[in-house]
C-alpha cells in the first residue's frame, strides 16, 4: 500500500473511531468498510479490525463504565457463552472468495441496524432470562470472530429490539462486550498465525484518538441521527462492493 492510500485509511479509521465510540461501539464494521475501500489484503483486514476494535473499546468501556450507564448482571450471561465462542470463530481462516461476501453481508446487516435506530427513543426495560441470552451471545461470539467484528452491531439491535436495555444502557453493554470478544478473537487469530498489516501502529493511533473523542461525548450526550444514516450509507456501499467484487 502506497503512502496517500495509507493515510487515507488512517483519516477514515479516525473518522470511524469517532462516530462509532459515541454510541458504544469500537467500529469494526467501519474500519472493514474503510480497508475494503481502499484495497487491503483480506487476510490482513479481520486481524487489523480486531486491534483496533480492541484498542477503541478499551476507551469506550471505560468511558460509559464512568458515565454510570454499564449494568454488569445485564452484560454477564452474553459474555460468558460469547467468549470461547469468539476464540474459536477467530482461529478459523476463511478463503478470500468466502471471506469477502461474508464480510460484506456483515457490513449490510450493521447499515440495516444503525439507519434502523436512528430515530429509536428510550424503552421500558424487561429483563432477560439467561437461558435465553446464553445462545444468543454464543452465536454472536462465533461471528464476531470469524468476520473481525466485536459483535456490538449484533448485540445492539437484540437487546432494543426484545427490550432488554435502554439506549445509553446498550452502548455500554455493547462496548464491554465488543472489548472481551475481541481480545478474544484476536487470540485466536493470533494462535493460527494471521499477519498484521505494515502500517497497524498508525492507524491504530488515529484510533485511540478518535475512540478517545468520540467515547467522551457519546457517554454524555446523544448520537446525532444525522451520522447514523451516513455511516449506513458508507456501509451499504463497501459491503456490496465486497459482494460483487
Amino acid at each position: 500500500m502506497d503512502l496517500t492510500h495509507s493515510l487515507t485509511l488512517a483519516a477514515l479509521i479516525f473518522t470511524a473511531a469517532l462516530l462509532y465510540s459515541s454510541v458504544g461501539h469500537a467500529g469494526a464494521s467501519g474500519y472493514l468498510a474503510a480497508m475494503a475501500l481502499v484495497g487491503v489484503a483480506p487476510g490482513e483486514m479481520k486481524p487489523t479490525a480486531l486491534v483496533l476494535n480492541l484498542l477503541v473499546a478499551s476507551i469506550t468501556t471505560w468511558q460509559f463504565v464512568r458515565a454510570g450507564h454499564l449494568r454488569w448482571r445485564l452484560l454477564a450471561p452474553f459474555v460468558i457463552a460469547s467468549v470461547p465462542c469468539a476464540y474459536f470463530g477467530g482461529g478459523i481462516q476463511l478463503d478470500a472468495a468466502v471471506y469477502r461476501p461474508v464480510v460484506g453481508l456483515v457490513l449490510v446487516l450493521s447499515a440495516a441496524r444503525l439507519g434502523w435506530t436512528a430515530k429509536q427513543g428510550d424503552i421500558v426495560v424487561r429483563p432477560v432470562a439467561p437461558a435465553v441470552a446464553l445462545p444468543v451471545g454464543a452465536g454472536i461470539g462465533f461471528l464476531s470472530g470469524l468476520t473481525g467484528v466485536g459483535g456490538g452491531i449484533f448485540l445492539s439491535p437484540v437487546l432494543m429490539l426484545c427490550r432488554w436495555a435502554n439506549t445509553r444502557e446498550t452502548a455500554a453493554a455493547s462496548a464491554a462486550f465488543i472489548l472481551l470478544n475481541s481480545a478474544a478473537g484476536l487470540l485466536g487469530s493470533w494462535k493460527a498465525g494471521v499477519k498484521f498489516a505494515p502500517h497497524l501502529a498508525w492507524w491504530a493511533a488515529m484510533a485511540l484518538v478518535g475512540g478517545a473523542i468520540g467515547s467522551w461525548w457519546g457517554s454524555r450526550k446523544a448520537a446525532p441521527p444525522a451520522l447514523r444514516r451516513l455511516l449506513a450509507v458508507v456501509l451499504i456501499v463497501a459491503g456490496l462492493k465486497l459482494i460483487f467484487t
